[in-house]
C-alpha cells in the first residue's frame, strides 16, 4: 500500500525525533555503567575501608558497581590530581579527607588543586577521633609520662605517617609543636603500612584516625594514651581523652568525604548525594562505622552545601596552626 506524501512525511520525523529522544534519554540515565571511586591511599587503610563500606551500599542502591582505584604517594595528593584532572561526567569520583583537603593548602607549596575551587562537594562519609598510639613496649604509662618522655630523647625517636599533608604528618606535626621538639619523622605509602611497622616496633609512635588501631589496642599489640576528642570514644571507652591526660589544646578529628570533578553536572551530584545519603542510613553501614569509631554524621553535616563549607572552614582551622609550625612540603 502506497502512503500518501504528507503522511509518509509525517511518519518519518516522527520516527526521527523518537529515536532521537531514544538517544537522548539513554544518554541522561546515570550512572550507565561502573563508577571509579579514586581513594588517594594505600589498600588496607581507613580511607580504602570507609571507601569500600559506603560504596558497597550506594552500588546496591544505584544499581552499578562502585570500582575502588588505590592511587597512593604525597600525602594523598597524587590521587586527587588524578581525580581532579578526570572527565567531569559522574564516572570518576574522590574520596578526599581533612589531609588533601584542608592542611595541603598551607602545608604544600603551589599546590596544584583548590580543594574549594576544583571539585565539587558530594557529601561527607565519616568523621573519627584521632588518637596517639606508641609500640607495645614504649616507655611511659601515660599520656604526661609520654610527653616527659618524648621531650627527652626527641632526638631518639621516629615518628611515623602516611606521608606530608596526610592527617598523621599534620598531627603529629602539631603534636610536636606543643611539645616543642622534633623527633624524626619516617614516611610511608599509606596508614596501614605505617600501622604495620608500629606493631612491628621498627617506629615509635604516631597519630592518626581511631580505626586504624582499634583491633591492635583492644589485642595489647599497641598501646593508646589518649584520644584527642571532646568525649571518650564508645569504641574504646577506657582510653581518656587528651583533656583528662593533660593535653587538652590538642583537640582534632579526622574526616573523609566524597568529591566530583568540577563541572560534574548538577543532576549527577545531587543523585550521588541522595544515593550516599540513604547509604549512611543503612543497618549494616552504620553498624560497621561504629565498629570502627565512629558515631555517626548528624544530618546537619551531611549534603552538598555543608560540605562545601566545611572545607573551607578546616582550611580557615589548619592555616595557622601548620604557619606556627614553621614547615613546608618541598
Amino acid at each position: 500500500m502506497k502512503l500518501p506524501r504528507r503522511s509518509f512525511l509525517h511518519l518519518a520525523a516522527g520516527g526521527v525525533a523518537l529515536s532521537a529522544t531514544s538517544r537522548i534519554a539513554r544518554a541522561q540515565v546515570y550512572p550507565a555503567r561502573p563508577v571509579t571511586l579514586i581513594v588517594p591511599f594505600a589498600a588496607g587503610g581507613p580511607s580504602d575501608t570507609y571507601a569500600r563500606v559506603v560504596t558497597r551500599q550506594m552500588g546496591r542502591i544505584i544499581g552499578q558497581q562502585f570500582v575502588i582505584e588505590n592511587v597512593g604517594g604525597a600525602g594523598g595528593t597524587t590521587g586527587v590530581i588524578r581525580a581532579m584532572r578526570a572527565k567531569g561526567d559522574g564516572y570518576t569520583i574522590l574520596l578526599g579527607n581533612v589531609g588533601t583537603h584542608a592542611h595541603s593548602v598551607a602545608l604544600i607549596p603551589n599546590l596544584p588543586y583548590k580543594p574549594e575551587l576544583d571539585f565539587e562537594p558530594i557529601g561527607l562519609v565519616i568523621e573519627t577521633p584521632n588518637i596517639l598510639v606508641a609500640r607495645r613496649d614504649f616507655p611511659a604509662k601515660d599520656l604526661r609520662e609520654l610527653m616527659s618522655y618524648v621531650k627527652e630523647n626527641a632526638a631518639k625517636l621516629n615518628v611515623g605517617h602516611a606521608g606530608v599533608g596526610s592527617i598523621s604528618y599534620t598531627n603529629g606535626l602539631w603534636f610536636n609543636m606543643l611539645l616543642g621538639v622534633r623527633p624524626t619523622f619516617v614516611p610511608f605509602t599509606g596508614t596501614a603500612p605505617a600501622a604495620t611497622a608500629l606493631l612491628a616496633g621498627q617506629i615509635d609512635f604516631m597519630i592518626g584516625s581511631i580505626s586504624d588501631f582499634g583491633p591492635h589496642i583492644q589485642s595489647g599489640a599497641i598501646r593508646a594514651y589518649a584520644s584527642a576528642s571532646a568525649e571518650r570514644s564508645h569504641a574504646l571507652p577506657d582510653v581518656p581523652t587528651t583533656r583528662e591526660a593533660g593535653l587538652p589544646e590538642f583537640q582534632t578529628g579526622s574526616w573523609w568525604a566524597l568529591f566530583a570533578p568540577k563541572g560534574t553536572p548538577q543532576s549527577v551530584l545531587d543523585k550521588l548525594s541522595a544515593v550516599l545519603d540513604e547509604a549512611l542510613d543503612d543497618d549494616t553501614v552504620r553498624k560497621r562505622f561504629a565498629e570502627l569509631g565512629s558515631d555517626g554524621l548528624l544530618r546537619a553535616k551531611r549534603g552538598q552545601q555543608s560540605l562545601a563549607a566545611f572545607v573551607k572552614s578546616e582550611i580557615a582551622r589548619w592555616a595557622p596552626i601548620i604557619k606556627a609550625a614553621n614547615v613546608k612540603a618541598e
